[in-house]
């Protein structure tokens, strides 16, 4: 297991000929799985108050499911077949609420969530670099790759924790175990607690790695570190415009504001979605506690969102639009969820969860068929206000 504290960033000098290699790897990487693109970002409010929110994106229809399990619940870890481990069977330490896609066959398999002790996650599409770590007869801790998010939010309740703990397992995946996907789970996580500490972990070369997240965002491929790396490219933006230049003794001026900004990317590959979320989450406003801090995320998030038809790719002789499929809110710190699909992205339903964890039920919502709310006003307002033409 590898730790990577982002130790100043330090620049490395590779031959030519490797750099030329690495760069052409990153560019297959990002054209070969174009179509699959999540953005999480991570801010804290002056009252201390942590929003994690995340967007996901894929171009297939994922069936995602919003699920509630109590303390308690049965965590069932299992070996490769093939080793004839011993399967460990633990329970939840916490009640958490988590998302999965119901298309995947067997036990939910969770991409996103949080559970009452503060800990939020975020899975990531990460393709191209990604490889899980391999159980030998001698390992005592082992978890698939699919029950990772279960065993996460189910028996930590810190980044503290997590820090200690997870480099105990190995986090193995068994592409014969995932039916339906269209893709293997080829993953890295963010985790965030309601201190505001923040980890990314990925499986690099076999090997856990842990990064600190620095920058308070993750997207998808390349690695977390290359990421790092690549924002220092846009040192230059600034919330700040010039508002004036001399040319040859004329007063030229600005047209309008924003013109600090120029150069920040737009397109959405995941390079380009983590510049400008760091950006964007470093120029913004703190908010001052939960309320705006929610609404600061979504404006945060709804420069990464992604409209169907935008960003298309070919899979096979089949033409695909990657396209923002669901949007999740978290509050960390007082145990609220926001969340919105497609069809009602600007209608976010509000769940408190304190209430869900404390009815120590086990419960499962398509998220397509929550009860978004209804906007139109018109007759309320007419009523108080009477004739609308006075």
């Amino acid at each position: 297991m590898k730790h990577s504290a982002n130790d100043g960033l330090e620049m490395r000098i590779f031959p030519l000929i490797h750099f030329r290699r690495f760069i052409v790897s990153v560019c297959l990487i990002l054209i070969t799985y174009s179509s699959f693109a999540c953005t999480a970002i991570n801010l804290t409010a002056k009252d201390g108050t942590v929003i994690a929110g995340r967007t996901m994106e894929w171009a297939f229809d994922m069936k995602w499911e919003l699920v509630a399990l109590p303390k308690g619940t049965a965590i069932d870890l299992v070996a490769p077949a093939a080793l004839d481990l011993p399967d460990i069977e633990l329970s939840s330490n916490y009640a958490f609420v988590a998302v999965a896609p119901a298309i995947l066959k067997g036990p939910p398999a969770f991409l996103e969530g949080q559970n009452e002790a503060g800990l939020g996650m975020s899975g990531n599409f990460l393709p191209g670099v990604t490889e899980y770590q391999k159980v030998t007869a001698n390992d005592k801790h082992y978890v698939s790759i699919l029950n990772f998010g279960r065993l996460v939010l189910g028996r930590f309740g810190s980044v503290k924790e997590l820090r200690t703990e997870l480099p105990k397992y190995k986090v193995w995946f068994d592409p014969n175990k995932v039916k339906a996907l269209p893709t293997p789970p080829w993953l890295h996580f963010v985790f965030t607690d309601r201190s505001g500490e923040s980890i990314v972990v990925e499986f690099v070369k076999g090997e856990m790695v842990i990064h600190d997240n620095s920058a308070n965002v993750l997207t998808n491929a390349p690695t977390y570190d290359w990421h790092l790396l690549n924002v220092r490219n846009y040192l230059s933006l600034s919330n700040e415009g010039r508002s004036s230049v001399k040319v040859n003794g004329t007063n030229v001026t600005e047209i309008g504001q924003g013109g600090g900004l120029l150069g920040l990317p737009a397109d959405y590959t995941p390079p380009s979605r983590f510049v400008r979320a760091t950006y964007l989450r470093h120029f913004a406003t703190q908010p001052e506690g939960s309320a705006d801090g929610t609404q600061l995320m979504a404006h945060l998030l709804n420069n990464v969102d992604i409209p169907v038809g935008v960003a298309k790719s070919r899979a096979g002789k089949q033409t695909v639009s990657d396209y923002t499929q669901w949007v999740a809110i978290k509050d960390l710190t007082n145990n609220q969820l926001r969340i919105a699909n497609y069809a009602n992205r600007t209608n976010f339903i509000q769940i408190d969860l304190n209430r869900v964890f404390k009815s120590n039920k086990s419960m499962t919502w398509a998220i397509n068929d929550l009860p978004y709310p209804s906007n139109d006003l018109t007759s309320k307002l007419i009523e108080e206000t009477g004739d609308i033409g006075q």
